[in-house]
């Protein structure tokens, strides 16, 4: 009698165990609600449809300019990701107790680049091209290019170097990368842009690639940390251990991120 309830009871429990992997996790069919700029969107967005239709979960990123989806995060946040580390912490402030700052993770990093007109007509080749009299730049002042232009201009020390520089820069500058696009496409005298080289693989056909010469190149890092929100929600942890697999480092990297 023992023996026949052993093996109803190992049954039951074996049926028990193929109706969990048939459904997969237990917060299968659930909502992901993930925010940040538009800079690693791109890297996001497709990182995060994989992710979702690997584990049956719905995530949702919402990107842009941080005045447009801040007040939604406040509410229902669960992973928060940044374009450079300023940027996180500007994050934190805006969003005051919803994380951790020293939570914060950095994943990737992209190298800043120069974007030309199709063809490159005025044959820019490297940074000090951008110092000839005549040639106009445009460069971005704020989210995650806070400080770009200047980083770049002065790595060599030379304060020469940054006066030449700000004289062919378009002023003021542009606040975020989506009114920089605008003002790119609707002002065709701009000859050059400074920006992280991700932003051209986002858009090929309105900008060609020159890469940054050294010494000028600098990098900044795409974060991502999880909210006090998201840490109730294990589909959090595992969509931010997703971004971090090597399966997450292939999306970053097809979208021209650097990655281990």
């Amino acid at each position: 009698m023992k023996w026949v309830s052993r093996r109803i009871a190992v049954h039951l429990l074996a049926c028990a165990s193929a109706m969990l992997l048939a459904v997969g996790p237990a917060w299968a069919g659930s909502t992901l609600n993930v925010y940040g700029p538009g800079g690693p969107a791109p890297a996001m967005k497709e990182a995060a449809k994989t992710f979702g239709a690997l584990q049956n979960v719905e995530v949702n990123v919402t990107a842009g300019p941080t005045p447009q989806w801040v007040e939604k995060a406040k509410q229902d946040a669960d992973v928060i990701y940044s374009g450079a580390e300023n940027m996180m912490s500007d994050f934190a402030k805006a969003l005051p107790g919803a994380f951790d700052l020293k939570e914060a993770e950095p994943l990737y990093l992209r190298p800043s680049a120069i974007l030309v007109r199709p063809g490159n007509p005025k044959r820019i080749r490297g940074f000090r091209d951008l110092l000839a009299p005549g040639i106009k730049v445009m460069a971005v002042a704020g989210a995650g290019q806070t400080g770009l232009w200047e980083d770049v201009a002065g790595r060599t020390g030379d304060i020469a170097i940054v006066r030449a520089f700000r004289k062919n820069l378009l002023l003021p500058e542009a606040a975020n990368s989506a009114e920089a696009r605008q003002r790119w496409t609707q002002e065709p005298d701009i000859d050059a842009w400074l920006i992280w080289n991700i932003w051209q693989v986002s858009n090929p056909d309105l900008a060609q690639l020159v890469e940054m010469d050294e010494p000028f190149r600098i990098y900044r890092d795409v974060g991502v940390v999880i909210t006090h929100r998201g840490g109730a929600a294990p589909q959090a942890k595992a969509f931010v251990d997703y971004l971090k697999s090597p399966a997450g480092q292939a999306i970053f990297a097809k979208w021209g991120w650097k990655t281990p």
